[in-house]
């Protein structure tokens, strides 16, 4: 089955200790992962939770992740390791082998839409990780169903969640071509697409404002979005990294949410959007498709077509009755996703 509860088997009388592995770096400028969100909820069961590593140098911070393993190993009841798909999955392939040295069961967490290449680019290591994992925990169908095509059955999915309550909701219904676009400044995550959808609206006769809120790297990315808005004359606000309240305030601003990513798994960018009652435009990439139901509670366009992501913004502004369904409908499906249900796929830690 695809949903089900995780239980870890703590025997009676032992000492309920999780060690959370991933990276803590929100001291340091970054996005909070699931060691710092998760975290905290895994806490909420009355279990003991140790979670590193917040070193920001990356050896560093891989001697802390494998030396808190080795120092926790006689008071750890298992050991959570988010896993991502480009150097942090070196990090959990190590902790996943001194996890197996010293006879500890790991649960990797699955992030990122790119895990899927790597699975394909490293055969033997993701066996090796994953085949002795005690469960593999995908956060969405979409993942859940590739890992257990390649034959990692051990994998259970456990969905991304949000706190609805941190989400006011505001129907939307006659919007205007105000965007709002959050993500980070990737090649996979194509950013410059907001920027041409913004163009192409705009010679289309439409007054467009476009916000893209992300950490802002000085990376060819970051300055290859800058020379195309210059370019395009498309005044675009840059925020940088904002915390989750200033950046759901900002949206009370903007009316429709964009996301034009390449690869994609469960972004919960876009479940936060949709809670919020922004009608979301999106690429049908990846899992996306799995959650959004196209002219149902969100639109969807192929994977790097500007022109028909435009068109759909037209199709919003020329319609309310069905801008309004999609608003609400998404709040609906994001509703789904509140911590308050999610919760209940690990209650099997309270054993």
């Amino acid at each position: 089955m695809s949903n089900q509860n995780i239980n870890f088997s703590f025997e009676s009388g032992e000492a309920k200790t999780i060690l959370y592995i991933g990276n803590k770096l929100s001291a340091h400028g970054k996005t909070p992962t699931g060691v710092e969100t998760l975290g905290l909820k895994l806490g909420e069961f009355n279990y003991r939770v140790i979670t590193t590593s917040s070193k920001k140098n990356k050896w560093f911070r891989l001697i802390d992740m494998l030396f808190s393993i080795i120092r926790n190993r006689s008071s750890v009841n298992v050991v959570l390791i988010d896993t991502y798909s480009t150097q942090n999955f070196y990090y959990a392939f190590l902790c996943g082998l001194m996890c197996r040295l010293l006879g500890l069961p790991y649960y990797p967490i699955l992030h990122g839409g790119n895990l899927f290449h790597r699975v394909e680019k490293s055969p033997r290591m993701s066996r090796l990780l994953f085949k002795n994992a005690k469960r593999n925990i995908a956060p969405s169908r979409y993942m859940y169903d590739f890992f257990v095509k390649k034959g990692f059955q051990n994998t259970v999915c456990i969905p991304n969640y949000i706190d609805l309550a941190n989400y006011p909701f505001k129907e939307r219904s006659t919007v205007a071509a105000k965007l709002l676009w959050v993500r980070s400044f990737k090649e996979i995550y194509h950013p410059m697409m907001a920027i041409a959808v913004a163009h192409l609206l705009k010679t289309k006769g439409y007054k467009v404002s476009l916000c893209m809120v992300g950490p802002v790297i000085e990376n060819d990315t970051y300055r290859k979005c800058v020379e195309l808005a210059q370019t395009m004359n498309i005044d675009v606000r840059f925020t940088g990294r904002l915390s989750k309240p200033e950046w759901t305030a900002l949206s009370q601003e903007y009316d429709v949410f964009i996301n034009t990513t390449h690869v994609d798994n469960f972004p919960v960018s876009v479940l936060e959007a949709m809670a919020l009652g922004m009608p979301v435009v999106s690429t049908n990439v990846g899992g996306i498709p799995f959650f959004i139901e196209h002219g149902e509670n969100g639109l969807l366009c192929p994977d790097s077509d500007a022109a028909t992501m435009a068109q759909q913004m037209i199709r919003l502004i020329a319609n309310p009755i069905l801008t309004a369904q999609i608003s609400r409908a998404g709040r609906l499906t994001a509703e789904e996703y509140d911590w308050e249900r999610i919760k209940s796929k690990w209650k099997g830690l309270q054993v």
